[in-house]
């Protein structure tokens, strides 16, 4: 089962969890390379009793997935893991080329 987080939980207003440092620099890499900023989702999967928490992020047209599942006080790394992802996977050249984009591709060491 996954779900889209509404930003809320039993009526209580979440404060935003801080930008980390993989999604400040892909959310720097999109603007300096002028593409539509990434959109994160955060998914769940029922495991027993417990449920466990991961994210996703759509970059370029590509929805790419965290590569780890994370108890749910740990879900800002389940973002991170998510833009680490897609930082990388922007910066592989696996990137379907175009001349807008192409020209301005940066790697991150």
């Amino acid at each position: 089962m996954a779900y889209k987080s509404s930003g809320s939980r039993s009526g209580h207003q979440q404060q935003p969890a801080p930008v980390g440092p993989w999604r400040q620099r892909l959310e720097d890499t999109c603007r300096q390379w002028q593409i539509q900023a990434p959109v994160f989702q955060i998914v769940s999967d029922r495991r027993g009793g417990r449920t466990a928490w991961s994210s996703r992020v759509t970059v370029y047209g590509e929805t790419l997935d965290a590569r780890f599942w994370y108890d749910g006080k740990n879900i800002n790394n389940a973002t991170e893991d998510a833009a680490e992802v897609a930082l990388n996977w922007l910066n592989s050249g696996s990137v379907p080329s175009s001349p807008s984009v192409a020209n301005r591709s940066p790697r991150f060491k």
